[in-house]
Order: structure tokens, then C-alpha cells, then sequence
């Protein structure tokens, strides 16, 4: 438990993108196991045009091909790669990079989602987690170290590991869960198991498996406009 509730030093450098429409910025994070997240952030239309509106906070975690140190790799696959598409999510959008050699620090997920929320006009009844992936599993494994920050998930193409004993903690939480049938690199499985898990608790969960899809189960996803908007609807009570 002295993990969960380890106090975190943040220091924050910005600077902008070329395209504008999404800035660079890097969290550096002193818990149990340190953290140097780069991150890309997009603010929605109208963000500046009302300064008391708080809006929803989207993060974005991306799978093991995109570490690094090069942020236009985010811009590959999901909401980062539909934003420079020119996309507009009624949100805040924050998609970090995990470096080489590592897998995402749930600790570190939500160093960065305290320092966004507190740097930025955030509704902490609206903050949402998704990723592919690598990013699925750290999605799991951050919404279960932490269940009370998120009003809904969306796992594509993850797992849970040992975290399937840990799912008490988010029966609470709206969960849409994506996988492909043919995928050879991390099995449908993976995903059936938390969902007939999730379902023996009585969790609001949905599974949505692609029959003919392989590991990129979140091309259709993400470009579905009804995730979005079933997303966006979920809030925290």
C-alpha cells in the first residue's frame, strides 16, 4: 500500500508542435519506480474561450512499438494519429510515451493525470484511460492500482495478467473491452478471461471481439464514432 500512496515530484517542460495542434510536453515522476514520460497534449476547440469550463481528460496509452524518445511515433496509431488527421475530441487529450526497454508505470499514469488536472480545467468526473496493446494491459493494471480516478476504460487488445485477481476493485467501472479473433500476438483470450471475469461481478463491461481482425483490433475501433460517444457519455457519480 506505501506505493499507492507515495508522493510524486513532478517538473514539467512544454513546447509546441509544428502542426499546432498538439504540444510537447515531459513528466518526470519520483515514485517507487522513477519515470520520464514525454507526452503529447491537445486541447479541444474551445478550450480558451471559457475559462471556467472544465472539460474530460482522454489518456492515451500506445503499445510496445511506439517507446522511445520520439514523440511523432505516437502519431501511428490511435487518438494521436487521428488528431494530426484533424479529428476534434471534445476533451483534453494526453498521450505519453513510454521509453525503450519499459512497460507503462501505473504510478507514473497517474502522476501524470494529477499533473494534468491540476495544470489544466479538468472534470474529475470525466477522466478516461484507454490503450492498445501493451497500452491494454497498462490500462487494466492502472484503472485496478487505481479505480477510483476514471469514469470508464477501454482496453484494446490487452490483459490482465495476475491483475484478473484484482477486479473486485473496478466491478464499479464501464469497461469496453476490444479484441481481434486471429490475433497471433496477444490471444482474444487474454480479453475473454477479464471479460467472463468482469461479468461474474456484475461489472458494466462489454466485449467486442473483430472475427477477422488480427492484432490491429483498434484501427475499427477508434475510428468508430459510437465508442466515442458512449466514452464521452460516462461520468463518475
Amino acid at each position: 500500500m506505501k506505493a499507492l500512496t507515495a508522493s510524486f515530484t513532478l517538473l514539467l517542460i512544454t513546447s509546441a508542435v509544428a502542426s499546432g495542434t498538439q504540444t510537447e510536453e515531459r513528466l518526470t515522476a519520483v515514485i517507487p519506480v522513477p519515470v520520464d514520460y514525454g507526452y503529447l497534449l491537445s486541447k479541444p476547440e474551445g478550450y480558451d474561450d471559457d475559462k471556467t469550463k472544465k472539460w474530460p481528460l482522454l489518456v492515451f496509452l500506445h503499445g510496445a512499438g511506439e517507446r522511445g524518445d520520439n514523440l511523432d511515433a505516437l502519431k501511428r496509431h490511435g487518438p494521436p494519429k487521428l488528431i494530426e488527421e484533424g479529428k476534434k475530441f471534445p476533451a483534453i487529450v494526453v498521450s505519453p510515451q513510454c521509453p525503450s526497454g519499459q512497460v507503462w508505470n501505473p504510478h507514473g499514469i497517474k502522476g501524470l493525470v494529477d499533473q494534468v488536472a491540476s495544470t489544466h480545467r479538468i472534470d474529475p468526473t470525466r477522466i478516461y484511460l484507454t490503450g492498445l496493446s501493451m497500452g491494454g494491459f497498462g490500462t487494466w493494471e492502472t484503472a485496478t492500482q487505481y479505480p477510483d480516478t476514471f469514469a470508464a476504460i477501454i482496453p484494446i487488445c490487452g490483459g490482465g495478467g495476475i491483475r484478473i485477481l484484482a477486479l473486485e476493485r473496478v466491478k464499479h467501472l464501464p469497461q469496453w473491452i476490444f479484441h481481434g479473433a486471429k490475433d497471433n500476438v496477444v490471444p482474444a483470450k487474454f480479453s475473454q478471461d477479464m471479460f467472463n471475469a468482469l461479468q461474474k461481478l456484475g461489472a458494466p463491461v462489454q466485449l467486442e471481439i473483430y472475427p477477422n481482425a488480427d492484432h490491429d483490433s483498434w484501427t475499427a475501433t477508434y475510428s468508430n464514432e459510437a465508442v466515442w460517444d458512449w466514452l464521452f457519455s460516462q461520468q463518475k457519480k
